[in-house]
């Protein structure tokens, strides 16, 4: 056995790599988001005491503007591509008329079967025009659907 015992030497490691491979990470997340597309309309949604939570995936919106517009959207592009066509592909929503929306709401439930609906209407919208997107809604077949609103807190 040696007497002489050698000295342990110690280990430096360089982070710069490190920093690299982070500023590239964040550069290329940074570059690649996408953010929410601009709505069509400008909603004011009435108040409820109702904290009802909306779907995240498979929505199918409709909403009904102040001036009683109708505007149908999709949470995807490529299933707003499909209906629409791809003209309309990176919109929101598209308007349509009363007419043509039961049309587009079966075509969109033949699309994908999962499409959870959404009804956003203005709260100066009249009653008459909610109503019969309702009407449409449940000849169509689409009986489950939820009303959005802001949350009053008292």
């Amino acid at each position: 056995m040696p007497k002489i015992k050698k000295r342990r030497m110690n280990i430096a490691i360089d982070n710069t790599p490190l920093v690299d491979v982070g500023f590239l990470l964040l550069t290329f997340f940074m570059l690649t988001t996408t953010f929410k597309p601009a709505e069509e309309v400008t909603i004011i949604l009435p108040s409820s005491h109702s904290a009802f939570k909306l779907p995240e995936s498979d929505v199918m919106l409709v909403t009904i503007s102040k001036d009683n517009r109708i505007f149908l959207g999709f949470d995807s592009q490529r299933m707003t591509a499909r209906i629409f066509g791809d003209e309309n592909k990176l919109r929101s929503a598209v308007e349509v008329t009363l007419k043509e929306l039961p049309d587009m709401l079966v075509r969109a439930r033949i699309a994908n079967t999962k499409l959870r609906t959404v009804v956003k209407g203005d709260q100066d919208a009249e009653y008459g025009i909610t109503e019969d997107v309702m009407n449409i809604l449940q000849k169509t077949n689409i009986t489950r659907f939820n009303l959005v609103t802001d949350l009053k807190k008292d």
